[in-house]
């Protein structure tokens, strides 16, 4: 059942926009609403992954996990931005740890039933691939940046 306050916030949400109004109804379609509360993880590194989210109130800290002591922060992200995309991409493992920051409202898409159908329509897929790679792009860079301010041993030039 497609909820018109879903659809309608999709249609306004600038990583949505441009996508046809099929696409976003599928996108409804498979979405739910979630709330965590803070503290908790969200996902972990390594499990699989089939979701992803937009957050719709709240502030979810994507982190990578030390083989020893607390998980080293990459990126803090807050309402509105979309969390997630290991959905997407083979090996279907989550590549980051999430942890809530404060109590947080999510709202979900079925990762699983997404790709169903990128497997079914092509160009819905080819849609998606795009808005995510730019996602996995800008995840990865800022991950990259935190990793090499975190690991600056004295004398390394």
């Amino acid at each position: 059942m497609i909820n018109q306050s879903t659809i309608e916030y999709l249609s306004a949400h600038e990583f949505f926009s441009g996508l046809s109004d099929d696409i976003l109804k599928f996108l409804c379609e498979c979405s739910s609403r979630r709330e965590i509360k803070e503290g908790q993880i969200l996902f972990r590194q390594g499990e699989n992954a089939d979701k992803f989210y937009v957050i719709l109130n709240g502030c979810i800290s994507i982190q990578m996990p030390a083989i020893m002591g607390p998980a080293m922060e990459i990126q803090s992200v807050g309402k509105d931005q979309v969390l997630g995309w290991s959905w997407l991409i083979s090996p279907y493992k989550w590549s980051f740890q999430t942890r809530a920051e404060v109590d947080t409202e999510l709202l979900e898409f079925d990762g699983t039933a997404l790709l169903a159908h990128c497997e079914q329509e092509p160009k819905f897929g080819y849609e998606l691939f795009k808005k995510f790679a730019g996602l996995m792009s800008e995840r990865l860079s800022v991950a990259r940046q935190k990793m090499m301010d975190e690991w600056n041993p004295a004398g390394f030039a």
